[in-house]
């Protein structure tokens, strides 16, 4: 019996009276990396209900979110024939062509879908997310379209509410709510758990309100260091109520308009001081959310321009790195040693790659002719898209040989893969978060190009925080030039590498002690009225 045959007979055999059983065991199939048995179980549930819109998107979703896009879009465009009225095939569609990389498209897509249903939540927040994609998208255009998002969240709250007062601290804990549908193994959950572990109770008292449906060693982690509250099915005036009635001090989004969002209750102005830190590369476009937590590296003099919110600067950096735990204990030796020949590597979101990232890293392909690159991203499953960048490199002369796809692997195994990278390339203008730090903690120094986007500046943060500034650069040709001067110089990179994680350690990206000293220090004296001095890197 085949793979497909085996997989179908498991969901034939299962209980008949529930879907949700049934697709219970596909997402194990995904969860356990087991693929072709996945692959065959989607088929025979694509056939099985060919007319079946609900269990159409269902197992076009989560081919989607594991990478296999041209099944996933077999079954949007299936369910869209059969419904056309409905939005979920058109948003879902609209995600996939970003995934391609198809931003125009995707835009283009949720214009649409704004135009025809202009009170969607979720279709507002995926065409603002998508935006920071695009490489050509002003960013006029995206402030315009922030504004235009707090506007009508404003309205869909019933309008402007008033601050509530702030009550006096005197020698009480500061109270403080984090919102996010991301605590869980997702990056923002992986950055904040240590830090709210950190938090002095005598100085904060912690709550989290928890809006994703994931619940795992990272919510367990959160869980322990608060107040935790599950929120999935409280609507937003329920929300902004049930944190009224913790009298929280300052209330902080972690998510901006990324998935699962809350950010519509805030529009309820639920808290004294409202902030966003951490999950989001852009202005929330709310002009009840007081500021906006950033660093001199990710917004330099002059971002507020690009703000509706107010700029509070964190000098240590705007975050803190702390690695997995099933991370690599060893550094491996730089590849180039063993195999006489340099390795680029990009491990990022496929939706990040462009036609401008494609130019400057064919230019560094075409100047070392013996050099390879490597990506690597879940949609790296699939055949089209493969074929796609291997077209694009091979239009700007480069073989396709010389540019090895790799799809998912599990956390652990991703992270040794970076034994065969020696040096990273950042894609722009949407660039590495978690991406970069990781790769940085496994020895992999990263050439990135900061602009004028937040998103664009994150790895020279990152950089920044660890000392080796260097690493950016200003333009393309500036791009192109360091990483052929880092390919010629086997001796650094060996240096870089056996030093980076001791850089690290020693630097303030990972010092969740002294980050969140500050970090508390900072909010308590901005519900006080207190205005930090936002100096300059």
């Amino acid at each position: 019996m085949g793979n497909r045959d085996r997989a179908a007979a498991v969901v034939a055999n299962l209980p008949p009276a529930s879907w949700a059983a049934r697709f219970g065991h596909i997402r194990t199939l995904a969860q356990t990396g087991q693929t072709a048995e996945l692959l065959a179980a989607c088929r025979q549930s694509i056939d099985t209900h060919a007319d079946d819109v609900t269990i159409l998107l269902d197992v076009g979703a989560l081919l989607l979110q594991f990478g296999f896009l041209g099944l996933a879009r077999e079954c949007f465009l299936r369910s869209r024939s059969l419904a056309p009225q409905l939005p979920g095939p058109l948003v879902n569609l609209a995600n996939l062509e970003r995934e391609y990389g198809n931003h125009t498209t995707a835009s283009q897509l949720y214009a649409f879908l704004q135009t025809q249903l202009p009170q969607h939540p979720v279709i507002r927040r995926n065409a603002l997310v998508g935006l920071e994609y695009n490489p050509e998208i002003p960013d006029a255009t995206r402030l315009a379209q922030a504004r235009a998002w707090g506007d009508w969240a404003t309205a869909r709250a019933g309008g402007p509410h008033p601050r509530p007062p702030m009550p006096p601290l005197d020698d009480r804990p500061l109270r403080v709510g984090y919102v996010s549908a991301d605590f869980c193994q997702h990056p923002v959950g992986l950055f904040v758990k240590d830090i709210l572990a950190a938090h002095d109770p005598a100085l904060v008292t912690v709550f989290t309100y928890s809006a994703g449906p994931v619940s795992d060693w990272v919510t367990d982690a959160v869980r322990a260091a608060s107040r935790f509250h599950d929120v999935t099915r409280l609507d937003d005036a329920a929300l902004a109520e049930a944190i009224r009635q913790d009298a929280i001090d300052v209330l902080i989004d972690l998510s901006g308009h990324t998935a699962g969002s809350r950010l519509t209750a805030f529009a309820y102005r639920p808290a004294p001081v409202q902030l966003s830190w951490l999950g989001y590369f852009a202005t929330t476009g709310l002009d009840c959310m007081d500021a906006v937590l950033l660093d001199p590296w990710h917004a330099p003099e002059g971002m507020e321009t690009w703000f509706v919110e107010e700029i509070l600067r964190l000098p240590m950096g705007r975050l803190c790195y702390q690695p997995v735990p099933w991370a690599p204990a060893v550094v491996a030796p730089p590849p180039c040693g063993r195999a006489n020949q340099v390795t680029f590597g990009c491990f990022n979101n496929s939706a990040k790659l462009n036609d401008r990232v494609f130019d400057v890293w064919a230019r560094i392909l075409t100047a070392l002719p013996t050099a390879r690159l490597v990506l690597k991203w879940r949609t790296f499953n699939d055949a089209a898209l493969c074929r796609r960048v291997h077209e694009a490199f091979a239009a700007r002369g480069v073989e396709q040989t010389r540019v090895e796809l790799r799809g998912p692997s599990f956390h652990a195994a991703l992270l040794a893969e970076y034994a065969d990278v020696d040096i990273a390339l950042d894609p722009f203008p949407f660039t590495g978060g978690l991406t970069s730090c990781e790769a940085l903690w496994m020895g992999v120094p990263v050439i990135t190009w900061p602009q004028s986007r937040v998103v664009s500046r994150q790895t020279l943060a990152f950089l920044s925080a660890i000392g080796l500034p260097e690493l950016a650069v200003d333009d393309a040709a500036g791009y192109v030039r360091l990483a052929v001067a880092l390919a010629h110089a086997p001796d650094r990179l060996a240096a870089l590498r056996s030093a980076m994680r001791s850089r690290m350690q020693a630097s303030p990206l990972m010092d969740v002690s002294g980050f969140t000293r500050h970090f508390e220090r900072l909010l308590r004296d901005y519900a006080q009225g207190v205005r930090p001095q936002n100096d300059q890197a």
